[in-house]
């Protein structure tokens, strides 16, 4: 079994995972807030976690991945009453839109989904522990987390506690005794229609002990990995992280993964900025399989970047392969192979480098394809493209539909016509149906984008 190790953000270091109980390990990654449909750049932690739950079983872990969804939030409260629908109903349907947004990835769903609506419960109970202990206090309702009780405050994002803005504004200032505290439980608000009681008065939990509380609950303190994007390390993680150790005297997770952000010219990719490309129609334009592998085309602590050229590039990787795996056959890999598909997964296993995973898998593709072998078997194959939630690459091509063929028809038409506008612009008709056309000796052949 190989050793593998991954970058920790609060020793900096790249550290052996060892899980806690051998030969299982425990997944968090931080989910949406669910206001609004999703964008590729919320995509990236889904497909991150998702793949490194296949490596890790890949490897003989049997692995839980838990990824939240908050739908008790600031947001939803304020997105809700700006088109006059009560927030649960949002909440609602933003989630059937994530479930199916993220579910076109063709990844899985995660073992388990929690909702902060559903945790009630588990969330008075872990603010209850804090104020018992000291750590916390109830003012006017609200309950809020007293910053300086935690002598490690700070140990994630490895900044100086004074220098550190909870990003709460003057919401309940004047009731803090600090104004580095931040809100545990909110009292309920006559503008917010959705609230639960607790032994503080009516309210809702703040954002960070939600996901404490929902993290424990499936995988319990002290579990292997806490991921999530390099945007949430402060204040969201770092306040996870608190709460946790004051709470139960122990870390909440033994090594916490973050994810660079996607870049969208040169701006981190943002609703409040406005710079975003949605999901839904980022796979609708390029597909499942050119989204996936863009979003593992750089290091995954690395920003990278979303144009249409590097979906472009993604889409031509995509097509490469597809083209490659036609030609081989069904069975074992010879054995010269073995070197970059053991390249492959020894990449995977130095702190996820899907970048330089998919370098050993185009060399293996190359090397498959090359004149020394004569249409070698696709096991090595279809191994790494699996882990990397991309073997339908291997599957027969469905059949274009009708309307599409009869598109391609009346381009190859307009091609002997030497009509090359009209072949242009059908061209760009079939590719808007989600096919491309590939011209070759022996004809145009019909491939799904």
């Amino acid at each position: 079994m190989r050793e593998i190790r991954l970058h920790d953000t609060r020793t900096g270091k790249v550290l052996p995972l060892e899980p806690r109980d051998p030969g299982r390990v425990g997944i968090y990654a931080c989910g949406p807030t669910v206001y609004s449909r999703i964008h590729i750049g919320n995509a990236r932690p889904f497909v991150i976690f998702s793949l490194l739950k296949r490596f890790l079983e890949h490897e003989g872990f049997q692995t839980t991945l838990v990824v939240n969804i908050t739908d008790v939030n600031d947001k939803i409260y304020d997105a809700a009453r700006a088109q006059g629908i009560a927030s649960g109903e949002l909440a609602c349907k933003m989630i059937g839109h994530y479930t199916a947004d993220t579910g076109a990835l063709g990844l899985g769903r995660p073992d388990h989904e929690p909702l902060a609506s559903q945790t009630m419960d588990e969330i008075v109970a872990y603010i209850g522990a804090l104020i018992d202990k000291g750590h916390a206090y109830e003012s006017g309702g609200d309950v809020f987390f007293g910053v300086r009780s935690d002598p490690d405050y700070g140990s994630l994002s490895h900044r100086r506690v004074d220098d550190m803005d909870q990003g709460e504004g003057v919401e309940g200032a004047e009731r803090k005794r600090d104004s580095l505290d931040f809100a545990l439980w909110k009292a309920r608000k006559p503008q917010e229609d959705a609230w639960w009681d607790s032994p503080w008065g009516q309210g809702r939990p703040g954002w960070h002990i939600e996901c404490s509380a929902m993290a424990e609950a499936l995988l319990g303190a002290g579990f292997d990995i806490h991921g999530g994007g390099s945007d949430l390390v402060f204040p969201h993680h770092e306040n996870e992280a608190a709460q946790t150790r004051c709470a139960r005297g122990e870390e909440l997770a033994r090594i916490w993964m973050h994810n660079g952000m996607i870049q969208f010219t040169g701006e981190k990719m943002a609703k409040s900025v406005g710079n975003i490309a949605l999901l839904h129609e980022v796979i609708e334009r390029y597909g499942r399989d050119a989204v996936v592998m863009y979003l593992i085309s750089g290091h995954y602590r690395q920003p990278l970047a979303f144009s249409e050229k590097v979906m472009d590039q993604a889409r031509a990787n995509v097509l490469r392969i597809r083209e490659a795996a036609r030609r081989l056959t069904r069975g074992a890999s010879p054995s010269d192979l073995d070197e970059p598909r053991d390249g492959f997964f020894d990449a995977l296993a130095n702190d996820f480098n899907t970048a330089e995973a998919l370098r050993f898998l185009n060399e293996w593709v190359r090397e498959a394809t090359g004149a020394l072998y004569d249409a070698p078997g696709d096991s090595h194959l279809r191994e790494m493209l699996g882990v990397l939630g991309l073997d339908g690459l291997l599957e027969p091509l469905a059949e274009a539909p009708e309307d599409v063929r009869e598109l391609a028809q009346r381009r190859e038409q307009a091609r002997a016509e030497r009509d090359f506008a009209a072949a242009d612009r059908l061209r760009e008709e079939i590719a808007a149906l989600g096919w491309e056309v590939r011209d070759g000796t022996a004809g145009p052949q019909l491939l799904p984008l």
